[in-house]
């Protein structure tokens, strides 16, 4: 199956300029705190993990043309989908017509701060050497993917500078798929922008965090 991902949306021309909502606005509807609270609500039951989560918002037909909320609520409804935890019918009927499906956990109210404060953490203990060291030049592997991925497509076949090693982490492409975590090196790449994009600002770099299964010797 072919994959086209919006994880590097912002690294595409065409799409006008960047504007920052005001601070302390994080929502601009009645509805958008309840798709937050259901997507983190969801989330918590362990029926996906984070990246199975964002694999399904980033790979959304209609994410370039939907609001933020928009795509969390759409991406929610395709994991319950995928997991017979919500048909059709109950999206038409605007409510449940089937016994819910029994969940690992369910988040109580009380315990909602304490799981947005700790988060997902992704780093795992080592149990490898890195293959690369901050000053080795490498390229991002090319071509297309065929599944999601979080490496920009802007930097695909582009050669850049290791500036530090993270350590290992979850391996999204792995863990989005069920493959289980699959640690690998971390590393944050530096790339000329100008190799990027022709019209970039001349002396201005980009920053990408990279896995090792990203890179190759330049």
């Amino acid at each position: 199956m072919s994959y086209m991902t919006h994880a590097d949306l912002g690294g595409q021309l065409g799409r006008g300029a960047v504007v920052p909502d005001p601070e302390g606005e994080p929502f601009h509807a009645a509805w958008e705190p309840r798709a937050f609270a259901l997507t983190v609500a969801m989330g918590a039951t362990r029926a996906w993990n984070l990246d199975m989560s964002r694999a399904a918002r980033e790979t959304l037909p209609e994410y370039a043309t939907s609001s933020y909320y928009e795509i969390w609520i759409a991406g929610l409804q395709r994991l319950l989908q995928e997991r017979a935890m919500l048909d059709d019918a109950e999206i038409a009927a605007a409510r449940a017509l089937l016994p819910p499906v029994a969940v690992a956990r369910v988040l109580a109210a009380a315990e909602v701060e304490a799981v947005l404060v700790a988060g997902a953490p992704t780093a795992r203990s080592t149990t490898s050497a890195p293959r690369w060291h901050a000053g080795d030049r490498v390229r991002a592997v090319s071509g297309a993917s065929n599944h999601h991925t979080r490496l920009p497509g802007y930097v695909r076949g582009k050669c850049g500078i290791i500036e530090r090693a993270h350590g290992m982490h979850v391996f999204a492409d792995a863990h989005a798929h069920g493959l289980g975590e699959q640690s690998q090196w971390l590393y944050t790449v530096v790339f000329v922008a100008t190799n990027l994009w022709p019209d970039a600002v001349p002396g201005h770099t980009v920053s990408v965090d990279a896995w090792e299964p990203y890179l190759g010797a330049a």
